[in-house]
């Protein structure tokens, strides 16, 4: 029989709040006219704690990571357009790597806000959870396309129904981490992180929170994400973590 809810999940206690900066991750691709921007909306700190921006160039054929560099940034290439759930593994590898007490990470095309960082980290911070998820539909949205709003509500539903959990984005692009679970995340799939992410976190165990967030569509460019792809490639992925061998 296939399973297509979380049979169980590991209990664990509070993980502790971890020392060090927090790291905020964009993941990009062909993001040159607006990275920076990007970067520059990020705060020096965010509740006393210092932050690093990493980005993640994923195969870009154009000027992303110098432009992301000259706007402060520390760059990791990839070699080839690997996928943006590969780019935020690389990422999330990385921040661990350098001591990040917690590491978020947002979409490099300016559809969420940086500045609004610190609504994300406080309740990791202060130890009330461990994978934020900051929700556009909780929050304000600036313009969305029906097509997209509709696709995912019903992607949400889905997830909510398959994690056993009371979420209301899914598919949000802005997201934060523990330390703690920032070191046993996997992301099973290189094309896309969301779905897998929170049914890998919130089966170990660790506590999920939402808060209200910004959201403005983009205009012009590209998505990491292609609807039907994306089902086509992570839909399996889904049914293989909650049918383990």
């Amino acid at each position: 029989m296939v399973r297509i809810r979380l049979s169980h999940r590991t209990t664990r206690p509070p993980c502790p709040v971890a020392s060090g900066p927090v790291y905020l991750l964009l993941p990009a691709h062909d993001e040159a006219d607006r990275v920076a921007a990007v970067i520059d909306r990020l705060p020096a700190q965010v509740l006393g704690r210092e932050t690093y921006c990493l980005v993640v160039d994923d195969g870009s054929a154009d000027d992303t990571a110098r432009r992301a560099t000259a706007a402060g940034a520390s760059v990791l290439s990839h070699g080839a357009n690997r996928g943006l759930g590969a780019a935020v593994r690389t990422g999330i590898a990385e921040a661990v790597a350098r001591g990040a007490a917690m590491v978020a990470f947002c979409d490099a095309d300016g559809e969420y806000d940086p500045g609004e960082l610190e609504r994300l980290a406080q309740p990791i911070l202060e130890g009330a959870a461990d994978y934020v998820v900051g929700s556009r539909f909780a929050g304000r949205i600036g313009d969305m396309r029906p097509h997209r709003r509709i696709g995912n509500l019903v992607l949400t539903r889905a997830l909510r129904l398959v994690a056993r959990t009371p979420l209301t984005d899914g598919q949000s692009g802005f997201r934060a981490l523990s330390r703690a679970a920032a070191v046993e995340a996997e992301i099973a799939h290189d094309y896309n992180y969301a779905q897998v992410l929170t049914i890998d976190l919130i089966s170990k165990g660790f506590r999920y929170a939402e808060v209200p967030i910004t959201y403005s569509f983009r205009e012009g460019g590209h998505s990491f994400v292609r609807l039907g792809s994306y089902l086509r490639a992570v839909i399996p992925t889904v049914l293989r973590q909650l049918n383990p061998p």
